[in-house]
């Protein structure tokens, strides 16, 4: 029933977002600082000529994500990964205490299916990319942070989110009709197809 009435409200903010995005210049406009605020009812606001979202916190991460698909029982990192290691072990606990990766704050909270979802806040969404591309990884990432979900049912709920599917393989390719624009680091792409 919880996924039916998030599937609901995700189908009802994806109908105002088209309809917002039909108006004049006014529905362009975000906040002075373009961002999503501390309050996580405003997360998710684009930043100005990003077209990426924007969240200023854990909380506004978690609600952003929350819109897609579930993010329950947010947690901290460390507390997250005192408990949990393995096959639910969340991805990012040697990265987000080194400063090469530029992570401001790593957070995780459970999908619907009990798997994690690291949360990224990032300071630094360039020495991200650069370290990503040096370790092969590859994220879910916004303006000014980035989502590590492990479920296939997480990853095609966020396909509608505005997040972007970094990737620094060469030999990547989308289908025709994705979109794919280069990242901030040479080598890299972001893309809204999401590959598995």
């Amino acid at each position: 029933m919880r996924i039916k009435r998030a599937l609901a409200i995700g189908a009802t903010l994806v109908a105002l977002t088209a309809v917002a995005g039909c108006g004049g210049d006014d529905a362009k406009k975000t906040d002075d600082k373009g961002s999503a605020g501390s309050t996580p009812g405003s997360a998710g606001q684009t930043a100005a000529g990003s077209g990426l979202p924007k969240a200023a916190d854990l909380a506004s991460i978690a609600y952003y994500v929350n819109k897609y698909t579930p993010c329950l029982d947010l947690k901290t990192g460390a507390e997250y990964d005192v408990n949990h290691d393995g096959d639910k072990a969340a991805w990012g606990a040697d990265e987000a205490a080194d400063p090469s990766w530029g992570i401001k704050e790593r957070g995780v909270c459970s999908d619907g299916s009990g798997a994690p979802v690291a949360l990224l806040s990032v300071a630094d969404m360039k020495k991200l990319q650069t370290a990503a591309k040096a370790d092969n990884e590859r994220f879910l990432v916004g303006e000014d942070f980035a989502v590590v979900p492990v479920g296939s049912q997480t990853i095609q709920g966020l396909q509608k989110s505005g997040l972007r599917f970094l990737t620094c393989d060469p030999d990547f390719s989308a289908p025709s009709g994705f979109e794919k624009s280069p990242a901030l680091v040479e080598g890299c792409v972001l893309t809204d197809y999401f590959s598995s």
